[in-house]
């Protein structure tokens, strides 16, 4: 009975395995220990994993992020910036300038970034804005305007704990995105080490971001911890072709925040698989123009879920699986006019866009009739083992000597 037992419990793993491998083999959503995460496609901005994004965090060092990217993009990192004795005294982690030294604009970001210098980050704002106050000021106009968030508001450029300095795990992954689309930005954000010389202190920098350093995948990152904040973590990261973005904020120590992020980047490569809209799709038809694709778009979908694009009432182009919805980068949506007769009203439904890999479709309706076989195979084994269990066992006659 044991064999016939062990023989049913291998029959129908195989059959599953068979019939269904994507349900067997599926990866599974990461259990994320940080208190808030996202993880999104970095090209398209398109969200595959999130857990509390949107709730209101402290960022710490992560802040240095749009502080680089403000000075990468004032086109001023060739100037000569001059520290003041309120750079020379913050607090926190330094690349030990002195008062009164001259430093390039653009190393103090390297060495921002690189070593999380907070008088470097002061004195890139009194640089660019005059004051720290302003500089915060700009910080946050900047990220609303120009990257399009509005949950962030910063107080200060390095990111010690102030009860006013906020942003949450979806603003920062935007702004991480917007700022790797500057190559100058990206080419510092992936830097490992960085010889440091100043006039009081000469050393090789090393990233305090670790997965920057021991995985070639990862492209860059910012990590930030203040008690109040939790360990903070933004990373980059490119496989074949497809680019990710992660940040979890919030973890108890830097192990959960590492091992968090290193769980995300293994699900968005491993999990998804491409689906592509091709350039011209048309999506809408409304006050007189049309909405279709500017480009050939390459979006993600797990097992199989079926990626829609539709251009919402706001007229911004979303994405949508089923269990996650997106808004992603305008740069993918063109609008055209047309004849005025021809147009809809605009109180028409926006059309919806739907693309799906045609193998996905063939084996998602041919599953149906596999599975309603395979229920009736496995019904069929049940019985007979059934019925055999039921007869009564012959019993041999034997005879004792009295």
């Amino acid at each position: 009975m044991i064999q016939k037992k062990n023989w049913l419990i291998t029959f129908v793993v195989i059959m599953t395995a068979t019939l269904f491998p994507e349900t067997l083999f599926a990866q599974q959503s990461p259990d994320i220990k940080s208190e808030t995460a996202i993880l999104i496609d970095g090209k398209t901005g398109q969200v595959l994993f999130e857990k509390s994004s949107e709730e209101v965090m402290y960022p710490a060092s992560i802040t240095k992020i749009v502080t680089a990217l403000m000075a990468v993009e004032s086109g001023k990192m060739n100037d000569m910036t001059k520290v003041s004795k309120k750079a020379r005294e913050v607090d926190g982690t330094r690349v030990y300038l002195e008062e009164g030294e001259m430093v390039p604009l653009d190393k103090l970001v390297k060495g921002m970034l690189v070593n999380s210098g907070n008088d470097a980050a002061i004195a890139i704002a009194e640089h660019l804005s005059g004051s720290v106050d302003s500089f915060a000021d700009d910080m946050t106009t900047f990220v609303e305007e120009e990257v399009g968030v509005k949950s962030s508001h910063f107080t200060n450029p390095h990111g010690l704990f102030d009860e006013m300095h906020v942003t949450t795990a979806k603003d920062m992954a935007k702004i991480t995105q917007y700022a790797m689309k500057n190559e100058q930005f990206k080419s510092i954000f992936g830097i490992n080490e960085f010889e440091w010389s100043g006039d009081n202190w000469d050393t090789t920098l090393i990233n305090h971001h670790r997965l920057l350093l021991d995985y070639d995948f990862v492209t860059g990152g910012k990590n930030g911890f203040v008690s109040k904040s939790g360990f903070t973590l933004v990373t980059t990261a490119t496989k074949d072709n497809q680019e990710l973005i992660a940040v979890t904020m919030k973890a108890n120590d830097d192990q959960i925040a590492y091992q968090d992020t290193l769980a995300l980047m293994n699900y968005g490569f491993e999990a998804f698989s491409p689906v592509l809209f091709e350039k011209g799709t048309e999506l809408a038809e409304r006050d007189n123009e049309t909405y279709s694709l500017a480009e050939e778009l390459t979006l993600f979908q797990q097992d199989n879920q079926t990626v829609q694009i539709n251009v919402n009432d706001s007229g911004k182009l979303v994405s949508d699986t089923g269990t996650i919805e997106s808004v992603l980068d305008s740069e993918w949506l063109s609008r055209s006019n047309v004849e005025a007769e021809a147009a809809p009203s605009s109180k028409d439904v926006t059309e919806v866009a739907v693309t799906t890999n045609e193998e996905n479709n063939t084996f998602t309706l041919s599953s149906e009739l596999i599975f309603y076989i395979g229920i009736s195979i496995f019904t069929v084994i049940m019985v007979a083992l059934f019925i055999g269990r039921a007869k009564p066992p012959k019993r041999r006659s034997r005879t004792f000597p009295y």
